[in-house]
């Protein structure tokens, strides 16, 4: 008997069928069953730290909600969704926003609130206060982009460009400068038992943190009430407001959840914009596979890089860890 060859068509029809059929088993498992997420902030210190990478299962909220206390992966609520139905399902699905990762304070029914006693920000949920033991205990130093000096001249062009030059002297530019810079560096966990060059969490070099106009280097103390940012109060209703600060009043509606930060110095959570609709909640963070100091988003990128360096930011610790 002849034997037939198949002809390059059909191998390339072959071929793309197999790969179509391969994307979405994995587009499958990954939308419902689990996720590998990284940590591109510090909102999550010291609980998760930048440089991390974490399992996440998904099965879970298909058969109940949320709970208190869980980390949750979710979609960046300020994301601007398409008008179309279909584009916005492509986009909550498929490619849209970033993912966020924040802990579940309140559920749906609850009522939050937040106020400053003794100088010191405390939460009640459905009026009984909380004992928050997952909150970052460590101050935060400020951490400056590398290119610090391009930065500091870029503030100071912006600054002459926006004001004559007649109603503000060179020194006083540079001094506004200097305090502007602070919105430019990076807040990172800082333990006061080490010194700067052995900090557990991140390797930090002393020139790059922000100082203060005697050279002393500048530390936000833990449990520090967050101020307001210049954002109004926004006002759903007489008894739900929220505004960006460690007050707040809120009642959770039907499939509201309130999130937050355990570094709350360092975290924009439902404090600035308010309670979150479940269906953007697709995740549980279960398990830390590793832990890298890198903001690199794919490690071998950054072992390319620094190849000296790469081992030495490993946290070996930190590996193979379950998240509470």
């Amino acid at each position: 008997m002849e034997n037939i060859r198949p002809t390059y068509t059909q191998r390339v029809y072959e071929t793309v069928k197999e790969l179509t059929f391969l994307l979405v088993i994995v587009f499958m498992v990954r939308t419902f069953l689990f996720g590998l997420y990284q940590v591109p902030s510090g909102s999550m210190e010291t609980t998760m730290l930048v440089g991390e990478r974490f399992f996440g299962e998904k099965c879970s909220y298909f058969f109940r909600e949320p709970r208190i206390g869980e980390v949750i992966a979710f979609n960046d609520p300020t994301y601007a969704y398409s008008s179309n139905p279909l584009m916005k399902l492509f986009q909550q699905y498929v490619w849209g926003p970033e993912n966020w990762t924040k802990r579940v304070i309140g559920v749906p029914g609850d009522h939050m609130q937040g106020s400053i006693e003794d100088g010191k920000p405390v939460l009640y949920r459905n009026g009984r206060k909380l004992d928050e033991p997952y909150v970052n205990n460590f101050p935060l130093v400020y951490v400056l982009p590398a290119n610090e000096q391009t930065v500091r001249n870029q503030i100071v062009e912006d600054i002459v460009q926006a004001f004559p030059m007649n109603s503000y002297n060179p020194e006083s530019v540079q001094r506004l400068a200097h305090y502007m810079i602070k919105e430019y560096a990076i807040p990172k966990t800082y333990d006061p038992a080490y010194s700067v060059t052995e900090q557990p969490f991140y390797r930090m070099d002393v020139s790059t943190l922000l100082k203060d106009a005697q050279g002393n280097i500048i530390y936000e103390g833990p449990h520090t009430p967050v101020e307001s940012h210049g954002m109004n109060m926004s006002t759903l209703n007489e008894k739900q407001r929220f505004n960006g600060t460690d007050e707040f009043d809120v009642h959770l509606g039907t499939n509201e959840y309130w999130l937050m930060g355990d570094n709350r110095l360092g975290s924009t959570d439902s404090r600035y914009y308010g309670p979150i609709s479940g269906q953007y909640i697709h995740g549980r963070i279960v398990f830390r596979i590793w832990s890298i100091d890198s903001n690199a988003s794919w490690w071998m990128i950054d072992i390319v890089r620094n190849p000296m360096k790469f081992w030495h930011r490993i946290r070996w610790n930190r590996f193979f860890q379950i998240i509470t």
